[in-house]
């Protein structure tokens, strides 16, 4: 796995670091660190430092307006990570499927429903 898909998962393991880029994601201009710490459970010093771990990783980028800097998401960058998922996902099914046609086949006898689990009379 590569250091920036690392950095993409590191990223978003934090649940308020998700709730960022989702808040930035859902604004097509972006927003500043004090719009997004307003009215939350954290100060606006810790959004900032949040929202540069997610600018670090590439999933948000700074943009100046005046005197503001403001943050937008840049959810194309997660398309590695969620990528990686569906790759890990897709070998699971095939897999399972695997299994599960074994288990279909006719030859395939179920021990439960034989008896076989049970300890045979020793002599």
């Amino acid at each position: 796995m590569s250091d920036a898909l690392s950095g993409v998962f590191a990223a978003l393991a934090d649940p308020t670091r998700r709730r960022l880029f989702d808040a930035l994601a859902a604004r097509p201009d972006g927003a500043t660190a004090t719009e997004l710490a307003r009215g939350g459970p954290v100060s606006r010093q810790a959004v900032a430092k949040h929202l540069q771990v997610l600018r670090r990783t590439g999933l948000a980028e700074t943009r100046r307006d005046g005197r503001e800097v403001r943050y937008l998401a840049r959810p194309s960058n997660a398309r590695p990570a969620a990528a990686w998922i569906d790759e890990r996902a897709l070998a699971w099914e095939r897999r399972l499927g695997r299994l599960s046609t074994l288990l279909d086949s006719p030859g395939m006898v179920d021990p439960v429903r034989h008896g076989e689990n049970e300890r045979a009379p020793r002599d």
